[in-house]
C-alpha cells in the first residue's frame, strides 16, 4: 500500500511541477517577448491579463471535460497542450496572435490546475494521508527550476525557440512519467451526479472567494516584490530579486512541513492563522518602510500563505467535483489576473498602495473562511 501511495504521489507531483515549470518558463522571458513584438507596457499588461480571462472563461468547459474525461486524461492532455502553447509563444508573429495564444494558455492552465488538484485530493482520501501541501511545494519548485533554466539559457542565447524547445522536452518527459502512474477515476455514482453544472452552494462560493484572494496575494508578491524593493525600499539593484527569493523560499520550506501542521491543528485554523500572518506582516512592513522590514514582511507572506491554497483545494474537493472545478478555476484566475490588477492600482496611486491591496487581499481570505463551517478533520490521517 505504501509503494502504491508513493507511486501515485510522484506522478501527481510531476503534474504540479509541470504547471509551475511551464508558467515560469514563459514568464521569465516577458522582456524578450515585449521586445520582439514591440509591445508597450500597457500591451504587456493586457497580454498577461489574457491568461486570467482565458482561465475565468474556462469554467464551463473544464467542468464538462472533468466529467467526460476524468482528471487523469484531462491532466495529461492539458500538459501536452501547454507544450504547444510554448511553441505558439515563440512563433507568434504579432500581438493579436500572441493574445490568442495567451488566452489558450489560461484555458489549459485552468484545466490542469483542476485536474491535478482533483488527483491530489483523491490521493489524500484514498490513502488517508495528508500530502496536498507537499504537492504544492513541488509546484513552487517547478517555478524555481524554470527560472534557473531561463537564466542559464539566456546567458548563451536570446532565442525563445531554443529555450522553449528545451523546456518542451522536460515537460514531455514529466508527462510521460506521470501518465501510467496517475490515479484512475473512481468517483462513486452519487459524486458523478453532483458533477452536473449547478449553482454553487454557499460554502463553495466562500471557498471560491477565499481562493481568489489567496492566489492574488501569491501572484502579486511574485510579480511586484522586486519592483517594490527597488523603487520604494531603495534596495541596490542586485538585492531587488531577493523579494521573490524570500517569498518563494519561505513558501517551499513551509509547504514541506504544512501537512504536519494540518494534522495537528486542522485546515481551517491553518488557513486563518496563515492569512492573518501574511496580511499583518506585509502591512507592518509597508508602514515601517525600508529594506529589512520589507524582507521580513515578504517572509511572513511566504510562510503564512504557503498552506492556504492546498487547504482550500482539499475543502473544495469535499464539496464535490463541481465545487472543486469552480474553486480551482477561480484560483487560476486570481493567480493570473491578480498581478495586472495590482498594476492598475499602482498606476492610479502608488506602489505602496498597490502592495497594501495585496495585504488586504490576504486579510479577506480570513474573512471568507470565517463564514464557513469546515469539515471535521480525520484524526486517523497520517502524514505522507
Amino acid at each position: 500500500m505504501r509503494n502504491e501511495f508513493r507511486r501515485a504521489q510522484l506522478a501527481i507531483a510531476a503534474l504540479f511541477c509541470s504547471l509551475g515549470f511551464q508558467y515560469a518558463s514563459w514568464a521569465a522571458r516577458i522582456p524578450v517577448i515585449k521586445t520582439s513584438l514591440e509591445l508597450s507596457p500597457a500591451e504587456v499588461g493586457v497580454l498577461l491579463l489574457a491568461t486570467g480571462v482565458g482561465a475565468a472563461a474556462a469554467f464551463p468547459l473544464v467542468s464538462l471535460l472533468m466529467k467526460r474525461l476524468g482528471s487523469r486524461r484531462l491532466a495529461s492532455i492539458s500538459c501536452l497542450g501547454l507544450i504547444v502553447v510554448l511553441a505558439g509563444i515563440a512563433a507568434a508573429p504579432n500581438y493579436p496572435v500572441a493574445l490568442v495564444v495567451m488566452l489558450a494558455d489560461g484555458v489549459l492552465v485552468a484545466c490542469l490546475n483542476v485536474a491535478m488538484n482533483a488527483q491530489g485530493a483523491a490521493l489524500e482520501v484514498q490513502f488517508e494521508r495528508n500530502t496536498m501541501a507537499k504537492l504544492h511545494a513541488v509546484f513552487s519548485g517547478g517555478t524555481f527550476v524554470a527560472a534557473l533554466l531561463a537564466s542559464g539559457i539566456t546567458t548563451a542565447t536570446e532565442s525563445l525557440s531554443v529555450h522553449f524547445g528545451v523546456a518542451a522536452v522536460i515537460l514531455l518527459a514529466l508527462t510521460v512519467f506521470a501518465w501510467p502512474r496517475l490515479l484512475l477515476e473512481d468517483l462513486p455514482a452519487e459524486e458523478k451526479k453532483r458533477g452536473r453544472l449547478t449553482l454553487p452552494s454557499r460554502v463553495t462560493a466562500w471557498l471560491g472567494l477565499a481562493m481568489v484572494f489567496g492566489t492574488i496575494t501569491e501572484g502579486a508578491m511574485n510579480d511586484w516584490s522586486a519592483l517594490y524593493l527597488k523603487e520604494v525600499a531603495a534596495a541596490p539593484a542586485e538585492l531587488a530579486p531577493m523579494g521573490i527569493a524570500v517569498v518563494s523560499a519561505m513558501m517551499v520550506l513551509a509547504r514541506l512541513f504544512a501537512d504536519g501542521w494540518r494534522a495537528r491543528w486542522g485546515d481551517r485554523r491553518i488557513v486563518i492563522t496563515g492569512a492573518t500572518l501574511a496580511a499583518a506582516g506585509l502591512a507592518v512592513a509597508l508602514l515601517l518602510g525600508g529594506l529589512v522590514p520589507a524582507l521580513i514582511g515578504f517572509a511572513c507572506v511566504g510562510l503564512g500563505m504557503a498552506a492556504v491554497t492546498p487547504c482550500l483545494y482539499v475543502a473544495a474537493a469535499k464539496e464535490g467535483p463541481n465545487a472543486l472545478t469552480l474553486v480551482a478555476t477561480m484560483g487560476t484566475t486570481g493567480l493570473l489576473a491578480g498581478p495586472p490588477v495590482i498594476g492598475f492600482i499602482t498606476d492610479a496611486t502608488t506602489l505602496v498602495w498597490g502592495m497594501a491591496a495585496v495585504a488586504l487581499s490576504a486579510l479577506l481570505v480570513t474573512a471568507c473562511v470565517a463564514q464557513i463551517r469546515w469539515h471535521a478533520r480525520s484524526e486517523e490521517k497520517v502524514l505522507a
